[in-house]
């Protein structure tokens, strides 16, 4: 019953992570860097630190410094987070088909 309980927090707090990173935006496209398909992985353990892995639409992305920092301020933002960490990877590289559905249909690619 505890390993359920530890799980299910474990779950919430991931709902929580999603939620939070949705609230970031690569500022020359109109979505959220969840939807556009930038987060590769997100792994919470079990004393609430949290290991982000993203990439960025271009190795060469003029925001590239801005958003991950702005996605580890987001996550360290909820109650209860210990530690965040964020690593960017161009491994493997971005492409639009790492889109979700919503994204391609805010900007008009379905």
């Amino acid at each position: 019953m505890e390993t359920e309980n530890k799980v299910s927090q474990i779950d919430d707090l991931k709902e929580k992570v999603v939620l939070a990173i949705k609230q970031v935006y690569d500022p020359e496209i109109p979505v959220d860097v969840y939807e556009l398909g930038l987060i590769y992985e997100i792994t919470v353990y079990p004393v609430n630190n949290v290991y982000v892995m993203m990439t960025l639409t271009s190795p060469n992305c003029p925001s590239a410094e801005f958003i991950p920092s702005e996605v580890k301020d987001k996550i360290q933002q909820i109650q209860g987070i210990n530690n965040v960490e964020v690593e960017v990877t161009f491994d493997p590289p971005y492409s639009q088909d790492m889109m979700s559905e919503a994204a391609k249909l805010e900007l008009g690619f379905l």
